[in-house]
Order: structure tokens, then sequence, then C-alpha cells
């Protein structure tokens, strides 16, 4: 049976979209025996592993030999931010309520416009400015459980921390746009460079263990599908169509990751985390689709 090129670019996003919907489980699945800092290196290591793989599979690892010391250093610095992402996410999801952590975490995309303003030198529109608006009161309502005058706390430390991940995950996304050099190399040094500052994080902060066998099959799921092979798809799909098409497809993953919290873990929930959750998923989408 032959699939047309955008059906396949169909199935591409469906597929990623999928497994970034994951992530909360198998991070909760995985640290009942783990901490963040171990779950941050074996789940490097296996996402390193899966694209070093397709590298070799694709030929295009000799590019890499080509590669200038201030590309290396550039990819390492990149790297960082984007292990500094995993990291503080994962703490996270570790301390506190699932879809507090999943609201807080879907700011990246309220970072990157207002990123975007400052390194890139976006203009700046009203309908950008609505955005950090919806953002900002779907964040506030999550932090202060919708009682501004019952505001305690309780987990805002974490909460923090998760903001601060989703900080550094778009300032990496606004900067990883001046790398020019093949997709699947970036991303497999990326998660190499991950891997060693895991690696000396646990050293430091925590100690090496043996993961206990059921923690093994969430440390594989989540290294190679859902930070590994995923980001082969997202690529995939946006050589078929144009990211201002497929970007407003995302934030179905914020509402697949609650309905998959709520499904496999019983945690007290509050309907004002879904309001909250409307209010920044809805700034992501007036952000991302363009007008004419």
């Amino acid at each position: 049976m032959n699939v047309s090129k955008s059906n396949l670019g169909i199935i591409y996003i469906a597929l990623c979209i999928f497994l970034w919907s994951l992530l909360g489980i198998f991070v909760k699945f995985a640290q009942s025996n783990l901490d963040h800092y171990q779950y941050m290196f074996y789940s490097s290591a296996f996402s390193f592993l899966s694209l070093l793989f397709i590298a070799i599979a694709s030929k295009n690892l000799k590019e890499i030999l080509s590669y200038t010391k201030k590309i290396f250093l550039v990819l390492f610095a990149l790297g960082f931010l984007d292990f500094m992402f995993y990291l503080l996410l994962y703490f996270g999801y570790h301390n506190a309520n699932s879809i507090e952590v999943l609201v807080i975490q879907y700011t990246w995309p309220i970072f990157i416009l207002v990123l975007s303003l400052i390194i890139l030198k976006e203009d700046f529109t009203k309908k950008k400015l609505f955005a950090v608006i919806l953002g900002f009161i779907g964040v506030s309502l999550v932090i202060t459980k919708g009682d501004i005058s019952a505001f305690n706390f309780k987990n805002i430390d974490v909460l923090l921390v998760v903001m601060l991940s989703a900080f550094c995950f778009a300032l990496f996304s606004v900067l990883s746009k001046k790398v020019k050099i093949n997709a699947v190399n970036a991303v497999m040094i990326y998660f190499f460079s991950a891997t060693i500052y895991s690696f000396f994080t646990m050293q430091t902060f925590s100690n090496f263990v043996i993961p206990a066998s059921k923690d093994w099959i969430a440390i594989l799921v989540n290294g190679v599908f859902i930070n590994g092979i995923s980001y082969v798809f997202w690529i995939k799909g946006l050589q078929i169509f144009d990211a201002s098409k497929v970007a407003p497809f995302t934030f179905i993953i914020p509402i697949l990751s609650a309905f998959f919290l709520i499904l496999v873990f019983d945690e007290p929930i509050l309907m004002v985390y879904f309001v909250g959750l409307t209010f920044v998923v809805t700034a992501g989408l007036v952000n991302s689709i363009k007008t004419r």
C-alpha cells in the first residue's frame, strides 16, 4: 500500500505527539526507585545511543568529522541547556503534583516568545502580548490553586524549578535556530553532552546504582522512543510540512499528557488545573497560528 507524502508527514507528527505526551507517565514510573539524577543519566545515555544508531544507519556520522571546535562548543552549550530542562523537569515530576508540573512545563512557548523578542529581535505585536497575558493567567491559577487569598507556599519552590526548566528549554530552542548542521547529528551530540553532564551530576549529588528490572522498561521507552526516535519523527514531519502549520498541533501534547496522568495515577485533581491548562494552551495557539 502506497502512502502519500502528506499522509506520511501526518503519521510522523502524530507519532511524535503521542510519544511526547507519555513523558510524565514514564518519568513517574521509573522514579519510584531512582532519583531524578540517576534517571536523567540512564535516559540521556539511551537517547544518545538510539540517535547514534540512527546516524550510523543514515550515514550521517562522517559529517561530524568536519565540525569545527566552535561548533562543538556551541552544541555542548546547547546540550547543557537541554540537560537542565530535563533534569529540573524530572525533579518536578518527582516532587509535585503531575498536573501542576505539566501546566508549568508548558510555559516554554511563552518564554520562547519573550526570548525571541530579545535575542532574535522579532517584532512585538498585540497578539504576542495577548499570548503572554493568557499564559501568565494560566500559571497564576495553578500556583494559587485559583484562590489568591488562600495562597500558600506548598510546592511553590518545586513549581519555580519547573518554570526554570521551561525557561532553559525556551532558551535552548531560540539559540538552536542559529545551528545550521544535520539535525540528527545535533540532537545526538546534545544527548551525548547531557550524558556526560548527568553522570558528573549524579556522582556529585547522588550515587551510581543499577536500576531494578521493572525500571529498565521505563528508562528504555523514555530514552529510546520519547527522547530519542521521537526527534527523528519530528524532523521528518517538518521536512514535509511547514513549521507554522505543525506548531499549533503540539499543544495537543499537554492535553493528552493530562489525560494519561489522570488515567494512570491516582493524584488529587482540581478543576482549576484544567482552567489553567486551557489558558496556557490557548496562549501557545494564539502565538503559533499565523494571521493573514
